[in-house]
């Protein structure tokens, strides 16, 4: 599905407080939105996401004469929902175990609907992924930090759902890059910056439990997140360490095939011209923290992924958030020379 959002008859499941909607799909508000917003103007409302019976089909009988007839398959079920835009049409989402508990998304915008009035935080974005597999929510914090007083990065807190036992409910705090919209989820100075709550009993009290300690949570990771991009913006790197670093960490083996030889060099080339040309660098060039953001832009906004280029955005978007193991090695390699340099 071009874009991976969640489209029925033409519309799609996604709602933004921003004037430029995901691929100008979906619903663009004037305002900032609440809970109850997300669910109507998103189509992520009345789902009525449930478990069935799963049956499987068996004929019997012989040439003569055969029939059908019906097997309940143990410990498993369908998930289902009632399509946001399609009339009495029904949606299969998936197949899960006999302890799955289902998170409705009433209760995940819910979840982060708590934090409103305790962290001033104001909802951001809303949307289904995968046919309604997936579901997200964001919401922007106020407060905005400024490394070493020239570089601004925004502050979001990310829920993730799936309706379909491919991942737990997860929240995460996701610190931005607001000149280039890096996605900086990593783990900074070993403060938490993300939980998973498991589908199974229990799984909404959990939830429910968690919205107070999510916003601890996050002004922890943001104090932690602060300090040590304070120190990497400190710290000094010339292009000709960023390369020897880049060289060490992600070239190409000795015995590697041409086309491995390639897809390295390409990859480090990439990077070394957004750590020395790119504007995105402009005021923090020949940091520590400018070539973790040559990093993590490279790999949000350039790293190689298949399908057409429409696809492609999605799964960049889908990778910065899920997927931070590139990221946090980025980290540990500046912050290794931060170390080295202080020593």
């Amino acid at each position: 599905m071009a874009h991976e959002l969640d489209i029925n008859d033409g519309q799609a499941s996604f709602v933004s407080a921003r004037e430029d909607a995901w691929h100008q799909l979906g619903t663009v508000l004037d305002d900032t939105f609440t809970a109850e917003q997300a669910m109507t103007a998103g189509l992520l409302g009345g789902w009525n996401v449930r478990k069935l019976p799963i049956y499987a089909k068996v004929e019997m009988g012989d040439d003569k004469f055969r029939t059908t007839k019906s097997i309940p398959v143990p410990d498993r079920s369908a998930i289902v929902r009632d399509n946001p835009v399609v009339a009495g049409q029904v949606d299969v989402l998936g197949d899960v175990g006999k302890d799955y508990t289902i998170v409705q998304n009433e209760e995940h915008a819910g979840l982060l609907n708590a934090l409103v009035d305790e962290g001033g935080a104001h909802f951001e974005t809303a949307g289904a992924l995968k046919g309604g597999k997936q579901v997200f929510v964001t919401m922007k914090l106020p407060s905005h930090i400024r490394i070493g007083g020239v570089d601004p990065v925004d502050t979001y807190i990310a829920a993730i759902n799936s309706h379909d036992g491919s991942m737990s409910f997860t929240m995460m705090v996701t610190p931005v890059r607001v000149v280039c919209a890096n996605t900086l989820n990593m783990a900074f100075s070993g403060a938490s910056h993300m939980f998973k709550v498991r589908h199974t009993r229990g799984a909404s009290s959990i939830l429910a439990a968690q919205a107070r300690e999510s916003l601890d949570m996050t002004f922890n990771f943001i104090d932690g997140f602060q300090e040590e991009a304070e120190r990497l913006i400190q710290t000094t790197l010339t292009e000709q360490a960023f390369e020897k670093i880049l060289t060490r960490e992600f070239g190409a083996g000795k015995d590697a095939a041409k086309s491995t030889v390639t897809r390295t060099e390409t990859k480090i080339d990439a990077m070394l011209s957004l750590f020395a040309d790119a504007g995105t660098q402009a005021g923090i060039r020949n940091t520590a923290w400018a070539g973790l953001n040559a990093m993590t832009e490279w790999a949000d906004h350039f790293s190689p992924v298949r399908g057409l280029e429409a696809d492609r955005d999605a799964t960049r978007a889908q990778k910065a958030v899920l997927e931070p193991a590139f990221k946090n090695k980025a980290l540990q390699l500046m912050r290794s020379h931060a170390q080295l340099v202080a020593a």
